[in-house]
């Protein structure tokens, strides 16, 4: 398996593994400072919470690829191969847009900041960029979904419908 597949398929998931170890070490760090010690750090509270924020966004585009995002499905078990093709094309195309504005006006709102973190005392540009870079991530999932979808349906084959919680 090539690199640039090995990425594709794990990207999303070996950087929400390093996000939410990031996250737990700290915090237990944390919680036995403040619990034994009697002493909390500014910067501990400031890495568990923009892990937590990079977390998110990160996981928004790992939904977007798994097509794991909450959706009401009982439209689905009524149409065909095709019409269930057609409503994830119309979705994704909906939600390219949406992600494209919303790419854009993060991106330049992530840049304005001027000011420095409390405790880490970094540029907290880095950290509000957790936002551009989690919709830039949707919109390249997004777009390899429609390229699959478009395949799928001129093809004929059965449309990727992601994992089930429910059945």
């Amino acid at each position: 398996m090539g690199i640039l597949k090995l990425l594709d398929k794990n990207i999303e998931r070996w950087a929400l593994l390093v996000f939410y170890t990031m996250l737990v070490i700290t915090m237990v760090v944390e919680v036995f400072r403040r619990e034994i010690f009697a002493y909390s750090s500014i910067w501990g509270e400031e890495i568990v919470r923009f892990s937590f924020i990079y977390l998110v966004w990160i996981g928004a585009s790992a939904a977007v690829k798994d097509r794991a995002h909450i959706r009401i499905d009982v439209l689905f078990h009524y149409l065909s191969n095709r019409g269930k093709i057609i409503l994830y094309i119309f979705g994704d195309l909906i939600m390219l847009v949406v992600a494209i504005f919303a790419f854009y006006y993060s991106f330049e709102f992530s840049w304005e900041s001027t000011s420095v973190t409390d405790g880490l005392r970094l540029d907290k540009s880095w950290f509000s960029m957790a936002v551009p870079i989690g919709f830039a991530l949707m919109l390249f999932r997004l777009l390899q979904s429609l390229y699959n979808d478009f395949g799928d349906l001129f093809a004929g084959r059965e449309v990727y419908q992601g994992e089930k919680m429910f059945d």
